[in-house]
């Protein structure tokens, strides 16, 4: 029907205030919106002036025919109403009738809740009523003309003046009216939700949720909420697109060559946070391997590239020893004393963590460096395939068990080793999801 309605208490500067000569709030939201239909709210006091020389029924009808409309009107009498101040009252009175009003309406029409006139009881009944959210309504506040508060004289009322002199009949009036944006209840608790996976580092979670929320709720911090989910995943080019749109830089690595495995180490010490065990230890083998290699070419000048194949298989890169580019290096010597050791010989294939560590241990002089890459690859061989081929719980228990280490001591061995790649990290930089929460946290309280 594409109808706009207004309920409205009636109050005591209603229908144009004779201290200020402008509209009062009812009056005002009616020449702002023009609605179709008007639902007045009277107490017994109201009703009184109403009787005594129809002010409020005479001004709708001088701005209805100044507007060239129709307006159809309703008056709720509540003549026995004289206890003004009872939230309680007005709470479950407004909410039955505003239930009827709605009984009326469709999808199409709009509902408009004045709050600005009436007792301060009626003003707080309208906004908690929006507030649990039962009914979706336009809350209108109007600011008074001096943008303070209205006094209220009804003595010697002459309204066929007043309409005379009202200063807002001018073509030019200040629209004083404001649609305040009051979350409902449902919304309030979703948003404490999203804080809470938000804390959690469970961003597909909160994220989901913001996308149930309006827009003008979630529009300071709905984009960093993708930008962290992107960020889990270790969607680069994602991060990328939402940092240049944000405005806000949460990488501390930004080194497209070097990010991706300090980011990798901080999706591993997540996992570890939500006590993801499993997931946990399935993702020390990757990064070992790769931080083996740095470790490799910077500590020991040795690229491995320079010994072996390559071909790309099912759009991946793999890669395995070649013996003619090892044939007479230092890196065959290193392997054909390791194995000579073993009475074994080496075989080449596939690069694993094992052959680096071999590399490693033959060619580096530092103490502490290889008794790491020893504790780190004794980790991985003890529980990789305990994770990756046993349907089995892991947990701290297991680990400590199988490894000798805590979880907690495994990534801290695996931050030390990020101090031999030549990676530039500060210690502060581990702290950086939780920095990016507070980030996002802070742009959700814009709101409040």
């Amino acid at each position: 029907m594409n109808q706009t309605i207004l309920f409205t208490p009636v109050g005591g500067t209603d229908p144009i205030s004779s201290t200020n000569i402008h509209d009062g709030s009812m009056l005002h939201i009616c020449r702002v919106y023009q609605p179709q239909k008007v639902i007045l709210y009277m107490s017994k006091e109201m009703l009184d002036n109403q009787e005594k020389d129809n002010r409020y029924r005479y001004c709708l009808d001088r701005l209805a025919q100044m507007q060239n409309r129709k307006v159809e009107y309703e008056v709720i009498e509540r003549r026995e109403l004289t206890k003004v101040h009872e939230f309680d009252y007005f709470y479950q009175d407004f909410r039955d009738i505003i239930s009827r009003v709605y009984q009326t309406m469709d999808e199409t029409d709009t509902l408009l809740l004045n709050i600005s006139s009436g007792t301060p009881a009626m003003k707080s009944g309208l906004a908690v009523l929006q507030t649990i959210g039962e009914f979706p309504a336009k809350l209108i506040q109007v600011a008074t003309p001096e943008k303070r508060i209205n006094e209220h004289v009804h003595k010697d009322y002459d309204v066929v003046t007043l309409w005379e002199l009202n200063e807002d009949n001018a073509e030019n009036y200040e629209n004083r009216c404001k649609e305040v944006q009051c979350p409902t209840l449902a919304n309030i608790k979703k948003e404490e939700i999203i804080k809470k996976h938000v804390l959690a580092y469970n961003y597909s979670a909160a994220f989901d949720i913001a996308e149930t929320l309006p827009d003008e709720m979630t529009t300071e911090y709905k984009d960093l909420l993708k930008l962290a989910y992107a960020r889990v995943l270790l969607d680069f080019k994602s991060v990328d697109k939402m940092i240049e749109k944000t405005k806000i830089q949460c990488l501390p690595v930004r080194s497209s060559s070097q990010r991706k495995y300090f980011e990798y180490a901080l999706n591993m010490e997540l996992r570890l946070k939500k006590e993801e065990y499993v997931d946990f230890v399935r993702s020390i083998t990757p990064l070992i391997v790769d931080l083996f290699e740095i470790i490799l070419k910077k500590q020991c000048k040795i690229d491995i590239n320079d010994y072996c194949n390559k071909k790309r298989e099912d759009g991946k890169e793999r890669r395995w020893w070649s013996k003619r580019k090892l044939e007479g290096t230092r890196a065959e010597e290193v392997f054909k004393e390791y194995y000579a050791e073993k009475n074994k010989e080496f075989l080449g294939g596939d690069i694993y963590s094992i052959h680096l560590k071999i590399l490693l241990d033959g060619l580096s002089e530092d103490a502490h460096l290889k008794e790491l890459i020893a504790n780190v690859r004794s980790v991985e061989e003890n529980i990789r395939n305990l994770a990756a081929h046993e349907i089995v719980s892991v947990t701290e228990e297991t680990i400590v068990a199988l490894t000798g280490f805590s979880s907690e001591k495994i990534m801290a061995m695996i931050k030390e080793l990020f101090n031999y790649t030549g990676i530039s990290i500060r210690k502060e930089y581990w702290n950086s999801y939780d920095e990016m929460n507070t980030e996002i946290l802070k742009k959700m309280s814009v709101n409040e």
